[in-house]
């Protein structure tokens, strides 16, 4: 090849570049809550946008442990505070009620948190004080929305992400039907086939859970807003229902179907990459179990190693009746009683170790990422839900094939073994694979799915044909109050006239009868 021809690739290549990039995004993503389970959804789409040639800064508190390209990290500091491995189980009450219709007041309690913290960092306020431009707000649709308030500076349209199951309030900002008869309540334990009494509760506990969000954490995030941003940023529900669209971590196979706007998408998975090489000492345990190992891990939140002794024993007792390895997550050097089929160690590669063709069963708190990736892999799971959303996960999961519940509480020798060997079986095994090819049917990988929505809302502006008329709708109009009330006022006039008629006729046949009678 010659010179000038050399000369002429070279520029062809360059505005090649030039025109990728100019086509690039550039996304502002805030996720200032700190758990870290909810972040591994979302840096997984961040990641999947910078990878595609969009411009990504992402404001959280979990920065990437390795630069990569078009991804810059704004790190809110405040991993010291995050929520991981925080909770001792002694402090958990999994099966009280008052607990599950009370966690509207702790999840409030952390995004006062999150967001003092968030907003005061002093990477935040330095953030606050540059002029660049961006073309998408991403933002997290969970406990809190102060950091909507960021719209009036960002001035561009906005995208929701949810890493569990639509929250109760979160719904109705993109007109998304909440039918409390068969769609339940997150934070409590129901499935979508309710009884009289569960139906009762889900709408009450419901409607409780909504008007606290909207009078009480919505007030205290316009404060915020205001505080640290000004009057005009303190519009905070005017900016939630411009929202364009939100795309929640969950899907119709296995957190049971719902009805869904244009403007809700899901992509239950999207956290889920390619499996990577196990651990020598991991891979080694598992392949030399001859009748197959389960896993038992509590997730990032809840302290494994303060799982109370008397339900422990009766765990290693019942692992001790079982051919099959257990790999336990546990995060002390020593467990005391521990049979010898059982491996503990600190930290587990949980989706390598479930996806790995020997692994039989999962023991889980029913977190929704872990039970996303036993469904992914095939796995049936015993679940011991604690608390959040884990009761509404575990229903979802047994209703759909993919495990059974054991209740903590309830836990006895008998009872773990029962449920295991029931696990363990050839049919539930069955309908745990039959699950995953179910979940993993779809069009596109979930990831993929969660990119092309996000680049459709920028490439059409925010694209709000999306919305229904519900959006703006009064609680009235929406639920048909105001046409119910005219029905009933028409019937009650229409009885009250027939009423009056027959009163009147009943009269006049009565007088008739006397005339004849006199006359007579």
């Amino acid at each position: 090849m010659g010179y000038n021809e050399t000369m002429k690739t070279s520029i062809v290549l360059v505005l090649l570049t030039l025109l990728t990039s100019s086509s690039g995004l550039n996304i502002l993503g805030v996720f200032p809550h700190l758990g870290k389970s909810h972040a591994d959804v979302f840096i997984t789409l961040m990641k999947g946008l910078a990878q595609k040639g969009h411009t990504v800064t992402v404001i959280s508190h979990f920065p990437l442990s390795k630069s990569i390209p078009n991804y810059k990290d704004i790190d809110l500091g405040g991993r010291s505070q995050a929520f991981v491995e925080l909770l001792p189980m002694d402090v958990i009450n999994p099966g009280s009620r008052l607990q599950m219709i009370g966690n509207v007041f702790l999840l409030s309690y952390f995004a006062n948190i999150s967001c003092e913290v968030g907003f005061s960092s002093p990477a935040m306020q330095k953030f606050l004080k540059t002029d660049e431009k961006f073309d998408l707000l991403i933002i997290e649709f969970f406990n809190s929305d102060c950091f909507m308030g960021l719209t009036q500076k960002i001035k561009a349209p906005v995208i929701g992400l949810s890493s569990c199951t639509i929250m109760p309030w979160t719904s109705e900002r993109l007109g998304n039907p909440t039918h409390t008869a068969y769609i339940p309540n997150n934070n409590m334990d129901y499935s979508d086939q309710m009884t009289f009494r569960e139906r009762l509760e889900n709408t009450v506990i419901t409607l409780i859970h909504q008007a606290h969000y909207q009078y009480v954490t919505l007030s205290r995030d316009e404060e915020i807003a205001r505080k640290y941003l000004g009057e005009e940023a303190s519009r905070i529900r005017e900016f939630i229902r411009n929202s364009s669209l939100l795309i929640t971590n969950s899907h119709f196979t296995l957190n049971l179907p719902r009805p869904l706007v244009p403007g809700v998408v899901e992509v239950g998975g999207l956290h889920i990459g390619k499996t990577q090489p196990l651990p020598k000492n991991i891979e080694k345990w598992i392949n030399e179990s001859p009748e197959g190992v389960i896993y038992f891990a509590l997730g990032s939140l809840i302290k494994g190693d303060t799982f109370p002794k008397e339900k422990r024993d009766v765990f290693l007792r019942a692992f001790s009746r079982l051919p099959q390895r257990v790999l336990w997550k546990w995060e002390s050097e020593t467990m005391e009683g521990k049979p010898d089929n059982v491996m503990i160690q600190k930290w587990m590669p949980q989706l390598d170790i479930l996806c790995h063709p020997n692994v039989k069963a999962f023991i889980s708190h029913g977190g929704l990422l872990g039970t996303i990736e036993a469904v992914h892999c095939g796995v049936p799971v015993v679940v011991m839900p604690q608390f959040g959303d884990q009761h509404t996960n575990a229903r979802a999961l047994e209703a759909s094939g993919g495990g059974v519940i054991l209740q903590l509480r309830e836990a006895t020798e008998d009872k773990v073994y029962k449920a295991l060997k029931k696990v363990l079986s050839a049919d539930s095994r069955q309908k745990a694979k039959d699950l995953s090819e179910r979940f993993r049917d779809r069009p596109m990988p979930p990831l993929e799915t969660a990119i092309y929505w996000v680049e459709y809302v920028a490439r059409h502006k925010g694209a709000p044909y999306m919305r229904t008329a519900a959006v703006n709708m009064p609680f009235y109009k929406y639920y048909l109050i105001d046409v119910a009330a005219f029905l009933i006022f028409i019937v009650s006039i229409f009885i009250y006239i027939l009423y009056k008629a027959v009163k009147y006729a009943i009269r006049i046949i009565c007088k008739t009868k006397e005339t004849k009678v006199k006359s007579s």
